[in-house]
């Protein structure tokens, strides 16, 4: 084997994309290997790792492949090796023709990254063909008078191999009267003439026989061998002479069979027979020529096809004889126009069907063009669609890349059809086309998006547990486990909030669910944030916010603030004998810890000792007599009222209330158990009587003045001190004023109640706000009464 590296080094300046400026070279030198033809199969022709200088390990971990130009892909690599090896026998013959020297161009073809490598083998010719002479006889009709030293042309013998293994020689039989003469042509091809030594003489031999041998310089030589048969003919001393010693032409490639090429014209000037002229073609510059001539009139016209690609030019020898035999010669070159009748060729070296979305600038495929014909029908321009994000870039001898502009965008478009348009520049101009697939692969480049920034749920309180109340959801546009959602509950910056004991939810579909019975009086609202991550790479998040609205139920009845009702002694209100016709009694003063129309409160009446003295106002709870006493009315009523909410269904509580009638508030509240009448003690009774009275009315004149100051007091400590008003320790029942007039207390407030000792009226004085918050979170609690105060109470 025989490794010759190119002389001159090809300099190609190359624009290329970052990853190829690293690897790639300006300059490049092709590698030149050369053997024999019709080497076996299976051939070691080279190590490419050590004549490129590459590791073993790279071919394969790069992605070796050879790429040979044409269909014949002669060589075989081994990656692993580095080994080239001969895939088939190569024949020169076939693969030149004359060519010399026969070059197969390949190149070695690294990807990743992009890397070329020009490389040549030689195919050296060997002497596997004999030389052939196109017919088993020759013809040679030579007049008598003819003188020695006269030459005859013969036919050359055609030998499809070159330089020493094509004719080099050739000899005549043994005769007394020729011996053979070998000339060269322009192109170095021999041929032969037939030279006379001596006279002939017709009536002594009037035929002779020779054997004209070809002789090739192969080692071993190779040899061909044809009859000439000589006919000794009468005297005939004008030769033919054509009006051209040499005829050139041009034709098209592309002209149909029989068509017209050339006409030659030979003249004789002799008369009769001997200056008729007989055309015939005598040297071609192969074994088959596409053109045949005609005898007589001298037309030369095609016979067959012609491949300005396979064959670019013939020359060819035309022989005009005259019937004596003498003849002359002239030279025709012809030459094939080309025609644009080669379409370009697309090869793909390198393809990737697959570009991650976020790649700046990635090599989608490596491809080569090639077009045979020549000139403008062989010069190419390559292109694709105007509205893809790709470019082409020329790399290396009709070698393209196609590349894309920047980063793609798979949700906008997964997937690209990119026709590569070659067209030549001929005429008419010929087009191929390749269309490649590419694959847009998905990245995590998209959050989640939730259907809606914020979300309002509504739940009815005292629900039951694990109860759904909801679904979030979120659209993630990336693709496969980039768009896989997971929802969570994201932790809450409230301290007093416990959202895990709350609230749950599904990871996978984004429903909630309550996990607890809620309950409204202690929790209306509360909100959350929900957060939907996918499970891409790295792993994007959003977050969506999440009220959750308690919405009531009647589930509290409404509760008594005045009377109170949990005391031992029955609650008793004095009501005066002389009282006009609405006489405010008491005041009921309720609450309800719902809310809404659950907590709209009414009062009435459901059963009384006589039931036509009193009456209760429905909106404001106010007990206040119907009509004036009489002496027939007991002195002690019983009234049971009910408090009732307008839920669905309501609820209620009922009230018990004592009334009193009394002459006077001086009256004791309970009339004492009657005695009879002691006349010695009557005098006794009086004066005590009188004295009690006495001291009744001083005790009440200065208890009186006493609250006076107290409420002065209070009303100016009222701002900055919650403290209760002082108040005598007696049990003092009387009549609560309407502070709202709605007949209902606020949720949101703390009452005292204070009295006034003033057996005139016996009415509240006043109703204030104690706290700012009632909403009792416990409903179980019970009231409790301030240890200082009687009739002050603060509810808690």
């Amino acid at each position: 084997m025989e490794t010759t590296l190119a002389k001159t080094p090809e300099k190609r300046q190359v624009v290329f994309m970052a990853m190829l400026l690293l690897l790639w070279e300006s300059g490049s030198e092709a590698i030149r290997y050369s053997i024999p033809e019709e080497t076996k199969t299976g051939y070691l022709v080279a190590n490419l790792d050590k004549d490129l200088g590459l590791r073993v390990e790279e071919l394969v971990i790069r992605g070796a492949r050879i790429h040979h130009r044409g269909n014949k892909e002669l060589l075989q690599l081994d990656a692993e090796t580095g080994n080239l090896f001969l895939k088939e026998k190569p024949d020169r013959e076939e693969l030149c023709g004359v060519t010399e020297p026969c070059l197969l161009h390949f190149q070695l073809i690294l990807e990743n990254p992009v890397q070329f490598f020009q490389t040549d083998l030689q195919l050296t010719d060997i002497n596997d063909h004999s030389p052939e002479f196109p017919h088993r006889e020759m013809l040679l009709k030579i007049p008598e008078s003819a003188q020695p030293g006269t030459v005859f042309p013969l036919k050359a013998a055609q030998d499809s191999d070159i330089g020493n293994n094509a004719v080099q020689n050739y000899t005549v039989s043994s005769n007394l009267h020729f011996h053979v003469v070998t000339h060269s042509r322009a192109d170095g091809r021999k041929y032969p003439e037939l030279v006379l030594d001596k006279a002939l003489d017709r009536e002594e031999q009037p035929e002779l026989t020779l054997t004209l041998t070809a002789v090739d310089g192969g080692s071993p030589p190779r040899s061909g061998a044809t009859t000439v048969r000589i006919e000794v003919v009468d005297i005939n001393d004008n030769a033919p002479q054509f009006v051209q010693s040499l005829y050139e032409v041009q034709v098209p490639e592309n002209s149909p069979v029989d068509a017209l090429v050339l006409i030659v014209s030979a003249r004789d000037l002799d008369a009769g027979i001997h200056g008729n002229v007989v055309y015939s073609l005598f040297q071609g510059g192969g074994a088959s020529q596409p053109f045949v001539i005609d005898e007589v009139t001298g037309e030369i016209r095609l016979k067959g096809a012609l491949d300005f690609e396979t064959t670019p030019f013939y020359n060819m020898e035309i022989i005009a004889t005259d019937s004596g035999g003498f003849s002359g010669k002239c030279s025709v070159t012809i030459q094939v126009l080309d025609v644009n009748d080669n379409a370009p060729k697309l090869a793909i070296s390198s393809l990737t069907k697959s570009i991650p979305e976020n790649a700046p600038e990635a090599v989608v495929a490596v491809y080569s063009v090639s077009d045979p014909d020549s000139g403008d029908n062989g010069k190419m321009v390559c292109s694709i669609q105007n509205d893809l994000p790709f470019l082409l870039k020329p790399t290396f001898e009709n070698y393209y890349t196609l590349v894309t502009e920047g980063p793609l965008d798979r949700e906008s478009r997964a997937e690209y059809n990119i026709t590569i348009t070659v067209t030549d520049l001929g005429t008419p101009r010929l087009t191929a086309q390749h269309t490649i697939t590419v694959q847009v692969s998905d990245v995590n480049d998209n959050a989640p998006a939730f259907t809606q920034t914020s979300y309002t749920l509504f739940v009815q309180e005292n629900n039951s547990p694990a109860l759904h109340i909801g679904t979030i959801s979120a659209t993630d546009s990336d693709s496969g486990s980039n768009a896989l959602i997971t929802y969570s509950l994201l932790p809450t910056h409230d301290p007093q909030l416990a959202l895990s004991s709350l609230i749950s939810i599904n990871a996978d579909n984004g429903q909630l669910f309550v996990l607890r019975a809620l309950d409204y009086e202690a929790l209306q609202t509360f909100e959350f944030r929900v957060g939907a991550t996918d499970q891409g790479s790295p792993v994007l998040s959003s977050q969506a916010l999440v009220r959750v609205l308690v919405l009531d139920a009647n589930d509290n009845a409404p509760f008594v603030l005045y009377p109170l009702q949990n005391a031992s002694v029955p609650y008793t209100e004095l009501l005066p004998r002389a009282a006009e016709p609405g006489y405010l009694i008491t005041k009921l003063v309720a609450v309800d810890r719902d809310s809404g129309q659950n907590a709209w409160l009414s009062f009435q009446l459901l059963k009384a000792t006589e039931p036509g003295l009193f009456t209760v106002w429905a909106h404001n709870g106010e007990v206040r007599t119907s009509r004036l006493l009489s002496e027939r009315d007991a002195p002690k009523h019983r009234l049971l009222l009910l408090v009732k909410d307008n839920g669905d269904p309501p609820r209620s509580a009922s009230v018990t209330l004592h009334v009193l009638v009394v002459d006077g508030f001086s009256q004791p509240y309970l009339p004492l158990p009657e005695v009879a009448p002691n006349p010695e003690h009557q005098n006794d009774l009086l004066t005590l009587y009188l004295v009690i009275a006495l001291a009744s009315v001083s005790s009440l004149f200065l208890l009186s003045v006493l609250l006076f100051l107290g409420m002065r007091l209070c009303r100016r400590a009222r701002a900055a001190s919650l403290s209760g008003c002082s108040v005598p320790e007696g049990h003092f029942p009387g009549h609560l004023v309407d502070v709202s007039g709605a007949g209902t207390l606020s949720q949101s407030y703390e009452y005292e109640v204070c009295l006034t000792g003033d057996t005139g009226t016996g009415e509240f004085k006043f109703l204030k706000p104690m706290i700012p918050q009632l909403l009792l979170q416990d409903p179980g609690r019970e009231i409790k009464e301030k240890p200082h105060f009687r009739n002050s109470f603060v509810f808690s």
